[in-house]
């Protein structure tokens, strides 16, 4: 742990650290599975799938939001992994049954992408509301890099066992790492419920300075989340980053997905290539994480954080136009990995400090589930046009770096209004300089 890391911080950025980890490495045990069943499905299936699963997320995010209006966080949020846990489960024992089937396949990948969002998006939630934004600048690349050992952990995982357990094994490998998910999220908020060592420092320097309230349900209207996107300027460019950012997530999952099913003819050999694929990407971004992100993000604010990704895609969509090979698009996969899950994601949940409780539950979920998944079925549909219309890759390229550039104006106009927020929220005895560059490298 940082000597930065404040002696009543301790505690809580040990937890999350875990925390992140397990999740990430349960996540990354189930991704390539889910990726595997997207190569048998085939391609050109892919775009009804992602309709499917924008249905279940806008379905989902509104339970969600109704729930955290009636049900207190220190019920909820625990829930909803147990919820997940149990789904994990049923399809290890419909795996065990028929592994090949379509039908469960499908339904697979479905549920998969829309839990994905909302277990990564409910722990940042909490962390949003655990840490201020003080505290963010100098831990959530700290426990952003547990998650990123959880993300190296999960594909070593998948690539050892998966040719001795099979599929309905690995899922329950899965299952413990989020049974040990939901002890450290029960740890983490009944300690601020009872206080940390110190936990009137925890939130010191924030306006909402009850905003670590656990024992209560979220104030406000169930579908408050969706309609605070719109009356919000704030929100809303943070919903446009990740429109974006979606859109150009797709396109490469769409030409990787293609590439991979023509290069490899055996399933466990298509799981083992992706899982190769996350375990470079992950251990690149562990070695950014504890290194890297801090330097940038001190040197040249979170806007440079942000901006960052959009503009390696651009030369990363480039370079694929140049060379269409399987080696360039995995060289792309992880260019583009690295940057959003080591860069871009830290820089990104730290906007979401600077916001009321309410909204770091229901619009912030609203933005990582429904709005992410609008990105993603419209950009599906968008290259399924186009390949029906014989453009194919080159088509899907220029998607790409359209969208990239749009994406880098986007994301420096919400670097520039974080830290117009964090300027605002300063107390009387926080300096402006405190603030104008946060020190991320401060716990690295």
């Amino acid at each position: 742990m940082s000597s930065n890391v404040a002696p009543h911080e301790r505690r809580a950025v040990t937890l999350a650290f875990f925390c992140n980890f397990l999740l990430m490495t349960g996540y990354y045990i189930l991704r390539p599975l889910r990726d595997t069943v997207a190569t048998v499905i085939g391609v050109d299936q892919l775009q009804i799938l992602f309709t499917a699963t924008f249905a279940g997320t806008f379905a989902g995010s509104a339970l969600y939001s109704a729930l955290a209006s009636r049900v207190r966080l220190a019920r909820l949020l625990p829930a909803v992994y147990w919820f997940w846990l149990s789904n994990i489960v049923l399809f290890a024992v419909l795996f065990r049954g028929a592994e090949a089937n379509h039908g469960i396949g499908g339904a697979f990948y479905v549920w998969f992408s829309v839990v994905n969002l909302f277990m990564i998006s409910v722990f940042w939630s909490l962390m949003a509301d655990v840490f201020n934004a003080a505290q963010a600048t100098r831990v959530f690349a700290l426990i952003a890099a547990g998650g990123a050992l959880g993300a190296i952990a999960g594909p070593l995982l998948t690539r050892s066992l998966v040719a001795s357990i099979g599929l309905p094994g690995l899922l329950l490998v899965a299952a413990a790492c989020f049974l040990g998910v939901i002890l450290i999220v029960h740890c983490l908020m009944r300690r601020p419920l009872h206080g940390w060592p110190g936990s009137a420092r925890l939130i010191e320097g924030r306006a909402d300075r009850g905003r670590s309230r656990f024992d209560r349900a979220l104030p406000g209207q169930t579908l408050e989340g969706f309609g605070e996107i719109f009356t919000s300027r704030y929100l809303l460019n943070q919903a446009a980053f990740i429109l974006l950012m979606t859109w150009v997530n797709t396109v490469a999952y769409f030409c990787q997905t293609d590439l991979v099913a023509r290069a490899y003819a055996a399933t466990a050999s298509r799981a083992q290539a992706l899982a190769d694929i996350d375990l470079v990407v992950n251990a690149c971004s562990a070695a950014i994480l504890f290194l890297g992100l801090g330097k940038l993000v001190q040197r040249c604010g979170v806007a440079a954080g942000l901006i960052l990704n959009p503009l390696l895609m651009v030369l990363a969509f480039l370079a694929t136009a140049l060379s269409p090979t399987l080696l360039v698009m995995q060289a792309m996969q992880v260019v583009r990995r690295v940057a959003q899950y080591a860069i871009a994601r830290p820089s990104r949940e730290i906007c979401f400090t600077v916001v009321e409780q309410s909204s770091r539950y229901k619009a912030k979920n609203v933005i990582d589930t429904v709005v992410y998944r609008f990105g993603d079925v419209s950009s599906a549909w968008l290259q399924a046009g186009l390949r029906s219309l014989g453009y194919g890759l080159n088509g899907a390229v220029t998607v790409g770096i359209a969208a990239s550039l749009i994406w880098g104006g986007v994301a420096m106009s919400l670097g520039r209004r974080y830290e117009a927020r964090l300027r605002g929220q300063s107390g009387p005895n926080q300096s402006r300089s405190e603030h104008a560059r946060p020190e991320l490298g401060a716990t690295l």
